[in-house]
């Protein structure tokens, strides 16, 4: 099973090396548009690049799409010329439907997939759709692939652009909270590396107790609240500013986004 990849910037990168981890460099290759980015990865991977999309695309199995959904565009015209019945193509763009993939690219057999940054460490958490004509076979190849660098939910493709908004995107959401309880400790004396350390373990710590307990968020927020204790009166201060409301418009800017983005509204 030859595996290609069209684009190694964030998101295609850490799947690159996944699919080296999980199928052998021998079975890679990749292209992107700048050489130089090229030869290093290469180097460093042990995975041949290819000069010329066209025939890197013709002599593959699975092509991975993880170019930026704007450029597109510039990457379907080689792959209508060298697309065959056989052929997989696994999309991380998001905003891109399978509908518009099969129209552009003369594919049948389309993955859908939203990864997410966290990738780059193996713990990343992606969802994944599949045209019908994929086969349970192939599935496995693809399950294989994103299982690489970390967990995997399959989804119907109407979900998809909900999924953007829950794994997608949310890194960036994460990160800003985190970033600005560091900068609360900052303000009453705490050095900035050691609140850094303090909020990313602690956060890193609250994902586990909700995804190893099976407890409900809820239940794991009063756990820690005692009557009358600073933490109620934190988040006493958090319901008044908002954070739920700030947070539910953010997944809905994110979404309205993504639904705009299927409409070539970029």
């Amino acid at each position: 099973m030859k595996i290609s990849f069209i684009g190694a910037g964030n998101m295609g990168y850490p799947l690159l090396k996944g699919a080296v981890a999980a199928f052998g460099a021998a079975n890679v290759t990749f292209h992107t548009k700048r050489r130089e980015h090229e030869e290093a990865l290469s180097l460093e991977l042990g995975v041949p690049y290819a000069p010329r999309m066209l025939e890197m695309v013709m002599q593959s199995d699975i092509i991975v799409l993880a170019v930026k959904p704007q450029y597109a565009a510039e990457v379907y015209p080689d792959l209508k010329l060298a697309m065959s019945k056989e052929k997989i193509i696994v999309s991380v763009m998001a905003g891109v439907t399978v509908d518009e993939l099969k129209q552009q690219t003369g594919a049948v057999k389309i993955v859908r997939a939203m990864p997410n940054t966290p990738a780059r460490l193996n713990e990343g958490m992606t969802c994944i759709s599949y045209s019908d004509a994929v086969t349970e076979v192939e599935k496995e190849v693809v399950r294989k692939l994103f299982l690489s660098v970390g967990k995997i939910e399959e989804i119907p493709e109407k979900l998809m652009n909900a999924a953007i908004c829950a794994n997608g995107s949310s890194p960036a959401f994460v990160y800003m909270f985190m970033e600005a309880l560091a900068d609360g400790a900052v303000k009453y004396g705490i050095p900035r590396d050691l609140a850094y350390r303090l909020v990313g373990q602690t956060v890193l710590g609250s994902a586990k107790m909700l995804l190893e307990t099976g407890e409900h968020p809820g239940s794991l927020k009063d756990a820690v609240c005692s009557p009358g204790g600073t933490t109620i009166a934190g988040v006493a201060a958090l319901e008044e500013h908002g954070l739920r409301n700030a947070v539910l418009k953010s997944v809905d800017a994110c979404y309205e986004k993504a639904e705009n983005m299927n409409k070539k509204n970029y």
